[in-house]
């Protein structure tokens, strides 16, 4: 009898001791099930020191190929972040303020008119392929930027008010959009920096015009070239805007085949930053082109401008085309305002 409460003391001993354990050590308890096995799922670590233990996690699972062997990517959930919450913001204040800029322009100034009038003659400004080469690149930009705000802003605007299988639908069209006049894009672009990169070298005139505000601040018109500053600098955020989407678009377009997970993430964000900057100065050119100056569309359309405009606006490249004029027809040839 004495033996047999001794044992039963000393299993109540080792019992509690074992109890003490595990209060003591939470974590233990955490990994065993209830039939005293390791718990595979328990959550003996907190997620954050999961996370500031790798930047990455890993199973071991029968796949050769090392990106499908990752689980949790914690660098991952700041691109979700990025691209669920910030780039909207960002592209939301850049393009809504862009158009609010020139909005406020239009009203306070008007409309840029041809101070002296039409004078009724015009004078070639851009031929046939050069404004082939421009409508490629532009309508081109369009279809791109339109479908590539679609990702960005699609859920939040068009999602609620069409429904999610016309939204599907859409934009499941408007990805192949994307993907496939981005090469039209990249062939107009390489056209017009081959065409028009001799005409946008700065020169001392250049100067001139930015230190008279491009005609804006005073009433007197600012000296310019075929191209005057402003326009210079379009082309040239145009240039190395272009060459940025371009790049980190092919990435996207071959997923992997460059880079990795990381990789990737940079190039959407790359891509999405700067397409965006580029959508904000595209409407300006387009706004100062067409509704902001009287005239300005002709060249586009038509190929010519009236010459009061060309006076305005281009003076010095107005005068390097007269002088041309009568050299040619001294030599026989035509000139160029007899061209188209």
């Amino acid at each position: 009898m004495m033996r047999c409460h001794a044992s039963i003391h000393s299993l109540i001993i080792v019992a509690l001791t074992i109890l003490m354990m595990i209060v003591g050590n939470p974590a233990l308890a955490q990994k065993l099930g209830p039939d005293g096995a390791p718990n595979p799922t328990a959550s003996a670590m907190t997620e954050q020191q999961l996370l500031q233990q790798s930047p990455r996690i890993e199973g071991n699972i029968d796949q050769p190929i090392e990106r499908a062997r990752v689980l949790i990517q914690p660098a991952g959930r700041a691109w979700d972040f990025f691209h669920q919450v910030t780039l909207r913001w960002i592209g939301a204040i850049i393009i809504l303020g862009m158009i609010a800029v020139l909005a406020a322009a239009y009203f306070v100034m008007g409309r840029i008119r041809i101070s002296a009038g039409r004078s009724g003659k015009t004078i070639p400004r851009f031929n046939s392929f050069e404004r082939f080469a421009h409508w490629l690149t532009a309508v081109s930009f369009v279809i791109l930027g339109l479908t590539g705000l679609n990702i960005t802003f699609g859920r939040i605007t068009l999602l609620p008010l069409i429904g999610p299988d016309a939204f599907s639908r859409m934009s499941q069209i408007a990805k192949y959009l994307h993907n496939y006049v981005s090469a039209s894009f990249v062939i107009g672009l390489v056209l017009i920096i081959a065409l028009w990169i001799k005409d946008n070298i700065p020169r001392k005139v250049d100067v001139e015009w930015i230190r008279q505000g491009g005609g804006f601040i005073k009433s007197k018109h600012a000296p310019a070239g075929r191209f005057n500053a402003g326009e210079k600098l379009v082309f040239w955020f145009a240039l190395g805007a272009g060459a940025a989407v371009t790049v980190s678009g092919v990435l996207l377009l071959f997923p992997f085949y460059v880079t990795n997970i990381v990789g990737m993430q940079i190039a959407q964000v790359v891509h999405a930053v700067i397409a965006v900057l580029f959508v904000a100065v595209i409407i300006a050119h387009i706004y100062i082109g067409t509704l902001g100056m009287e005239g300005a569309f002709e060249a586009m359309a038509t190929g010519g401008v009236d010459l009061n405009w060309a006076k305005e606006h281009h003076d010095v490249w107005l005068e390097e085309q007269l002088t041309r004029e009568p050299l040619a027809a001294r030599s026989g040839q035509s000139s160029p305002a007899a061209a188209e």
